[in-house]
């Protein structure tokens, strides 16, 4: 039988979600560029995915309210089911408005409740240390943390 999955990991999991997406899609106009570009679009939907099913453990896990974060997880939905349908102005839309706010309530989450996220962050950073780009993002993430404290 496997071991339950720390609760602080899938926070990791959309801290680094948001990251790469945004690193991935950062050098985007619109809708239509994104989604031409194949090997960024398959990335950024793949981030999406784990953002979402992510959402889903940690509200089945009374971490995040299901009513306020039930829409990241339909959305996951949408993109994992959806296979050639997804609308690239509603994907472009979510990277633009709905990441950054939802990080920043992440951060506000485990600011509030005192949640000792560092020790998932150390290990996240030792698992991810040859990507330099992510790797410095969690450092800031983890001094930021423990500057709050």
């Amino acid at each position: 039988m496997s071991k339950k999955r720390d609760y602080r990991l899938y926070l990791i999991d959309i801290f680094i979600a948001i990251n790469k997406i945004q690193r991935y899609t950062k050098k985007f106009k619109d809708a239509d560029s994104l989604r031409w570009n194949e090997m960024a679009w398959d990335a950024t939907i793949r981030e999406l995915e784990i953002i979402g099913e992510a959402t889903r453990i940690l509200i089945e896990s009374d971490i995040l309210e299901n009513i306020k974060y039930r829409k990241i997880v339909d959305f996951r939905n949408i993109i994992a089911h959806g296979y050639f349908g997804l609308d690239e102005e509603e994907v472009f839309s979510v990277i633009q408005e709905k990441l950054s706010p939802f990080k920043n309530e992440l951060i506000s989450l485990i600011l509030d409740n005192n949640i000792p996220i560092e020790e998932a962050l150390l290990l996240a950073i030792k698992e991810n240390s040859k990507i330099i780009a992510l790797t410095e993002y969690l450092k800031k993430l983890n001094k930021r943390f423990k500057n709050a404290r």
